[in-house]
């Protein structure tokens, strides 16, 4: 298992970062919080864990050893695989997870785009006693990646599985509710924005279809 890389960053966009680690080139897959930490041609230093299958070795990275255990205990509960777990992860704090668990506060992770209610619930249930808060202040959004807004938050979209029409869709709807997010240009807050609207539509749809 890679625990860890270290090196310069060589290409970093709101989905992945490129770390060169002595002349290699790691690709990470990442949340925007985590790469929103990370700058081009600076070394960093991103917590890493290894989801190894048939046909692929992918590297997902972590802003810290705290949010890659959350990620390695999401992965246990049926149903969700790596993409869903780093959505989770997208969208809520390792502590607003843990709090939302020891609730048993399911409509929390409906929010995320691919968990309904029955995974919601899943995840209340598997994670029980698994996952206990820590009475950790939920940290502040981190300042945007510095590059154009909307071509990043499209990118962390369909990264996470949505097409780029929905995607785009989606964002303009989310920035129409909050126009101040588009002023401020915060990435990682846009993308956030957009799925929390994603989640919040996907509500209202089932609401009509009953």
């Amino acid at each position: 298992m890679i625990s860890f890389v270290r090196g310069p960053v060589a290409q970093l966009s709101l989905a992945q970062a490129v770390i060169d680690v002595n002349g290699v080139g790691m690709l990470v897959h990442a949340t925007p919080k985590t790469l929103g930490g990370l700058r081009m041609g600076e070394e960093a230093v991103v917590t890493t864990t290894m989801i190894v299958r048939e046909d692929s070795m992918t590297l997902y990275g972590f802003s810290d050893v705290d949010e890659r255990e959350v990620f390695e205990i999401l992965l246990s509960v049926s149903g969700i695989g790596p993409r869903l777990a780093l959505a989770i992860l997208a969208l809520l704090e390792p502590e607003t997870i843990r709090r939302a668990v020891a609730d048993g506060d399911g409509k929390t992770f409906t929010k995320v785009p691919g968990v309904g209610p029955k995974v919601a619930g899943r995840i209340v249930l598997e994670l029980k006693g698994k996952l206990v808060p820590t009475g950790a202040a939920v940290s502040a959004a981190p300042q945007p990646i510095p590059m154009e807004w909307k071509e990043q938050v499209v990118a962390a979209m369909t990264s996470l599985g949505w097409n780029e029409r929905d995607a785009l869709k989606s964002i303009d709807a989310a920035v129409a509710a909050e126009p101040e997010l588009a002023e401020a240009a915060n990435v990682p807050a846009i993308l956030r924005a957009t799925l929390r609207w994603l989640g919040q539509d996907n509500t209202r749809q089932g609401s009509r279809v009953h």
